[in-house]
């Protein structure tokens, strides 16, 4: 693997060194993850490292009011015999908080010319959440670089018939960006965060961990944080566009969907059989918005049997 492009991060290095360890205790000796950010497309992309060998890499991307961190208790089960990568999206995280570029067409091209740096020919692709999208678009921009992609738990906008869709109850966020907004979240990131952690879970008790929303509440209110995680939801009429014109090419490569049984139910499942000829649709049972949380003996087991399985 390439890694002329890469660097660490001592100060990101430290502070996710806290909160790493509790989360490997148990992965097998020898495994050890790395803090790194690349230089790409012209935004800085941090991202965690794990693994090596000649199998197929595997993307992580992460969704809203998270971050690479949420991949912790998945990146020990993967299969050790290849590279397994979880980015902080442009703007979030460690990443670079660039003006623009929060439609999720540019976002992927963020993440696959990170790929490219790293010497990936070919990637398994697994988004959650706005994640989700960034996989999408970047499978319908580079298909031949991708051997399968997982999708877990939103939708995709301008895809089939959105109308209905399951976060329509909290559509306000989608619109909540600008000066105003800023100025009212300010010292109160949590706050704000709390209601997405509590109210798209299935039981707010068993939802985000605290821990987990100490980390990700000090991460958005980096400054420039919060303006960035806004301006990913003000760029969906740009991704309706795009994703619409995608969609008029389906792809081929094996699709795993996982929904929430109490959140999207079958609704992203059956947007991802408008994109893909190959689609394996997951319900997780009992569970709300954050799977990976909230049902991590479903999803995480769901997730390591597909990217370990065949490619065809």
């Amino acid at each position: 693997m390439s890694v002329a492009r890469r660097r660490t991060c001592p100060l990101i290095s430290l502070v996710l060194a806290v909160f790493l360890l509790p989360a490997f205790a148990h992965a097998k000796a020898g495994d050890a993850i790395g803090s790194h950010t690349a230089k790409v497309n012209g935004v800085e992309i941090h991202y965690l490292a794990a693994g090596a060998g000649d199998k197929t890499p595997v993307i992580l991307l992460h969704g809203y009011a998270e971050t690479s961190h949420m991949w912790l208790p998945l990146i020990p089960k993967i299969d050790d015999g290849r590279p397994v990568i979880a980015a902080d999206l442009r703007g979030i995280g460690g990443s670079s908080k660039p003006d623009s570029g929060y439609d999720k067409k540019t976002a992927a091209q963020d993440i696959h010319a990170l790929a490219q740096s790293l010497g990936f020919r070919k990637v398994i692709l697994v988004g959650h959440d706005i994640g989700l999208m960034v996989a999408y678009a970047y499978a319908a921009q580079y298909p031949d670089d991708v051997e399968r992609i997982a999708l877990m738990d939103a939708f995709l906008p301008g895809v089939g018939d959105t109308s209905g869709i399951f976060l329509l109850r909290d559509k306000w966020h989608f619109n909540f960006y600008g000066e105003t907004p800023l100025k009212l979240v300010a010292g109160r990131e949590r706050i704000y965060f709390e209601h997405f952690w509590n109210d798209f879970a299935a039981d707010p008790k068993h939802s985000i961990p605290e821990k987990d929303r100490v980390f990700y509440a000090g991460q958005y209110a980096q400054p420039g944080g919060m303006r960035a995680g806004f301006e990913y939801f003000r760029a969906f009429d740009q991704d309706a566009k795009d994703f619409g014109a995608f969609a008029q090419k389906k792809l081929t490569m094996p699709m795993l969907v996982l929904s929430g049984e109490k959140s999207g139910g079958d609704f992203l499942i059956n947007q991802g059989r408008l994109v893909d000829t190959n689609v394996k649709g997951v319900i997780i049972k009992g569970s709300g918005h954050w799977i990976m949380e909230e049902a991590p003996e479903q999803t995480i087991p769901a997730l390591v049997a597909f990217v370990n399985g065949s490619s065809t």
